[in-house]
């Protein structure tokens, strides 16, 4: 089992289409919470988080950090959206990192497709 991982609802993803993805934590050790961050790959365009664990984040934002007190039993569910319309075909690559004291101790990445 690795010590973190990310999964998301589906790997394919439409304008406004609401993201719902799930982060697990397996680390035995000391963590401060997790981070993650998302790029649009081929693209200046940002994704929106607007929700982790039932809670609304009020403003936008397009890396979330989550402390590890809010996540029950080491998990974190977490909804996102990406608001422009495409020309193309794009990845988009999904990064969950665990934090203690400032430092990355480990991460996971997933890949998804993004498109009209």
């Amino acid at each position: 089992m690795k010590d973190i991982e990310l999964k998301l609802d589906s790997l394919e993803i439409h304008p406004n289409s609401e993201i719902k993805g799930t982060i697990t934590v397996n680390y035995p050790g000391q963590y401060d919470g997790v981070v993650i961050n998302t790029q649009i790959l081929d693209s200046n365009e940002l994704i929106v988080y607007k929700s982790y664990n039932g809670q609304k984040i009020s403003q936008n934002v397009s890396r979330l950090f989550i402390s590890k007190d809010t996540m029950h039993k080491n998990k974190v569910d977490f909804t996102a959206v990406i608001e422009f319309k495409p020309k193309g075909m794009h990845e988009v690559k999904f990064r969950a990192s665990i934090i203690e004291q400032h430092k990355e101790i480990e991460s996971t990445v997933l890949f998804a497709k993004f498109a009209a």
